[in-house]
């Protein structure tokens, strides 16, 4: 039974850096649910380290901080594809090559570049796939976080930025509303072990500790969230739009844990 209706739907992935990525991990689940995916990476060596992963992927290359590599894009996928159903928006960068810093001496270049990348590079997709993704059942999910109201400190200015991303699928959401039903909704985990977060300074002791902080006292996982992404690019989840799902184990709620509380400074 064709449970999530996503058979035979063509759903783009934008994201991979390899098999612990969120992006890669949907992939898995749509294809598992029959759709056909399109991987879409930043670079040519990503493009053979996802070929090695999947020797018949369909993937093409593109770096979302140029426009005129956004636009090529869109131009060859509407050249072999009449329509896509979904879109994935797995990206994020952030260099924090200068060091831990406090917030209020984030590099002004490091910053933008960061609201570039991981932000408008949302909205820059979703303008160049307007006439291509489907005006009915069209879905845009991308992957934020938790939450951007605490002051994680070694999270940096990501978390501002992550909270940009967040308005931005509200506005995105009324923008498409005038000519289409496309749907944009971001799903908000917990800390996840990526490879990606890796790069994070200090990011294995807050991962330890969100751990402790769940209901469950076990971490999110990646394939939770794919579980979800991939559900809200399904007509089962129609009446879902311009929301953040947050996957966090119940971690919001538990700051308070007797354990966790209780242990000694």
């Amino acid at each position: 039974m064709d449970f999530l209706q996503l058979a035979g739907k063509r759903i783009l992935v934008f994201g991979v850096a390899n098999r612990k990525s969120v992006a890669w991990q949907t992939g898995k689940v749509l294809e598992q649910a029959g759709a056909e995916v399109i991987y879409v990476v930043r670079s040519e060596a990503r493009k053979e380290s996802l070929l090695k992963l999947s020797v018949e992927a369909s993937i093409y290359v593109c770096d979302v901080e140029h426009q005129e590599q956004i636009d090529q894009l869109a131009t060859e996928i509407g050249q072999k594809y009449d329509v896509i159903h979904g879109l994935v928006h797995s990206i994020a960068f952030a260099d924090y090559s200068a060091g831990w810093l406090p917030f209020h001496e984030t590099p002004r270049a490091a910053f933008l570049q960061a609201v570039d990348i991981s932000c408008f590079s949302l909205t820059a997709l979703s303008n160049a796939f307007k006439d291509l993704l489907d005006p009915e059942q069209g879905s845009v999910v991308t992957i934020s976080i938790s939450t951007t109201r605490m002051a994680a400190e070694n999270y940096g200015y990501m978390a501002p930025v992550k909270a940009a991303l967040d308005s931005s699928i509200c506005f995105l959401a009324k923008s498409f509303s005038n000519f289409s039903r496309v749907r944009f909704n971001a799903v908000c985990p917990g800390l996840l072990k990526t490879s990606a977060s890796a790069g994070i300074p200090g990011y294995v002791d807050s991962y330890l500790f969100a751990e402790k902080a769940t209901l469950r006292k076990s971490a999110v996982q990646t394939s939770e969230v794919a579980n979800t992404v991939t559900f809200l690019l399904s007509p089962r989840s129609s009446g879902i739009n311009s929301q953040g799902i947050v996957i966090d184990a119940g971690m919001g709620t538990n700051y308070f844990d007797k354990e966790i509380v209780s242990e000694d400074p």
